[in-house]
This record gives C-alpha cells, structure tokens and sequence, in this order.
C-alpha cells in the first residue's frame, strides 16, 4: 500500500514519478485499515533531499505509512525555505502527547562537535527518551544514531584523521536477522563521516548487536533491543549522486576532500558513479517497517506500554 504525503509536499511529485505508490489526505481517508504512522526527525541541513530519500525508502512497502516531518524545537533551518518548513514541519514540542509506531532520526553535520555542545542536545536527550514511552521502532541514522547510542549506552564518537567517503563494503554479520532478510553475505554502502564508532567498544555492550559491519570503517548497523532501536551509521539512503554533490562542493570551496573510494568507475571523478546499494537500501528500510507492522499494537494508544 502506499504512504500518505501531503499533496503539495515536493516528495508527493517526485516519489509519484518514479513509481512510488503515494496517496493523499482524501484518498487515504477512504483506506479501511491503520496506517503506520512514521515520523522523521530531520536534522540535515537539505530538508527537502532528505525528505526525498527516505520517503522513497518507507514509501516502497506495501503497507500504508503516514509521514509526519518533525524538526528541533527552537534549532532554525538557513538552507530550507521558511514557507516549506512552515507548510510541512512541527517542533517536535508539538508531539509530546503523541504515539508513532516508527520514528527516523537523521544525520547531521556537526559531528565535530561534542553531543554536549550541540544547541539542542538537551531537547533531543528528551527526544530520545520520548521514544522508549511514544514510539515502538526508531531509527538513528548516521549522526543520530550516534546520538541514540551515546545517549542509551555510553558509547563515544571518535574523530578521524581522515574522512571516512566513499562505498564500501560491509559484511552480513548476522544473517538470521529479520532486519537483514534477504540480504546477501556482504553489501556495498555509502559512507561520508568524520568520525567513527569502534567496534570494542560496542561489544563491550552486551544488549548490543552488530548487524552490518567493514573492516574497513567499522560497524555500520547496531540492533539495540532494550531500546526498540537501530543505528546505522553510514547512508543507505542517499541517491546515486549524493557523495559527488559532496564532493564537488568541497572541490569548489577548495575544501581538502579524497575522490570518494569505490563509487565512480575506475576512481574517475569525470565518469558517472554507479549505484550499488539501491536493492540492499530497500531491503533494510522494508524490513524494518515490516518488522514494525508485525509488531506494533493495532490500538496506537498502547504504544509503550510494558
């Protein structure tokens, strides 16, 4: 089934070109079951592409997903325009009282940055407890799920002397996963940080569990069961052109930046990067919604409760 957008949400066009199956308020209205209801907490600077890429993602099972778009509560956006996030977004203040059976947290460029020092830390620490009472399954992604497991666990964000940038290839750690169902024995992934987690340290983590990781920059997707929690680090989402958008713009503010590894063909940034990740990137975010559909309570209400 589809996921239900706001018809003048730019996602709404863009997903209904490429064969995503989308609904608006009256069509869904007339649908006689629950829709899943997902909320994205989006911390990316690029409001609208990420809006994008993970509606296409959620938008691609065959259950009927409502999408809420969330932002920080007093953090404004300079890349966005004011009237789209107006139109589409709530403080996530505006949410305290209500239940989501998924929730995304999204990356964020400040991985520089002590969690401490971040302006809205301390409203996303409250965020970040508000799932274990409001939301069955959340999702932290790249930075915010660096976030979530510093948060949970205690584990630390180390910088590196490099940018982690390119794709690589990350081996299936735990096939019997339903997270991972489907997928095959190791997966190629965009990567695009500066800072890494460390996989002692995580498995100094009993209720831990390392799903997809590389020996190359090291654990990538963390299953976390106390806390109906996932984090990946690195970006099954992005679109084929994402890491060249990067890149280029880093080439043009004459940024110090590597080609990204593994994504143009034979290293060329000249040459048109291929997409290798698309199937397993589908794979992960319809498991993780079917997981929730086979678990979340029919009555939403009951969400977070023991």
């Amino acid at each position: 089934m589809p996921i239900k957008l706001p018809s003048d949400l730019p996602a709404f066009d863009v997903l209904t070109r490429e064969g995503v199956m989308v609904l608006d308020e009256d069509q869904a209205a007339t649908q006689d079951i629950r829709p899943l209801r997902i909320a994205l907490l989006n911390l990316m600077p690029k409001k609208i592409q990420t809006e994008n890429q993970f509606a296409r993602l959620i938008g691609a099972t065959p259950l009927q997903i409502e999408l809420s778009l969330l932002r920080m509560s007093d953090h404004q956006t300079r890349n966005t325009a004011a009237e789209h996030m107006e139109s589409f977004y709530r403080p996530v203040s505006d949410a305290w009282d209500e239940k989501f059976d998924g929730l995304i947290i999204t990356g964020a460029p400040i991985e520089h940055l002590p969690f401490t020092e971040v302006s809205y830390w301390d409203e996303l620490r409250r965020v970040m407890d508000w799932t274990q009472t409001n939301v069955h399954s959340t999702f932290g992604v790249c930075w915010g799920g660096m976030a979530m497991i510093n948060h949970f666990h205690g584990v630390q964000k180390h910088i590196l002397d490099h940018k982690a940038f390119g794709c690589f290839r990350h081996r299936n750690l735990d096939p019997s996963s339903p997270y991972l169902r489907g997928f095959s024995d190791d997966c190629v992934m965009p990567v695009s940080r500066w800072t890494e987690m460390r996989q002692a340290e995580v498995d100094a983590k009993p209720a831990l569990k390392t799903l997809l990781g590389s020996d190359e920059v090291g654990p990538c997707l963390i299953e976390d069961p106390d806390h109906r929690a996932l984090y990946v680090f690195n970006h099954f989402e992005y679109d084929s052109d994402t890491l060249k958008q990067e890149y280029d713009r880093d080439v043009a503010s004459n940024t110090p930046i590597n080609v990204p590894g593994n994504y143009y063909p034979d290293d060329d940034p000249s040459r048109t990067p291929l997409n290798r990740w698309r199937s397993h990137a589908h794979l992960l975010y319809g498991n993780w919604i079917n997981e929730i559909y086979q678990s979340t309570p029919f009555d939403i209400t009951r969400i977070g409760q023991a």
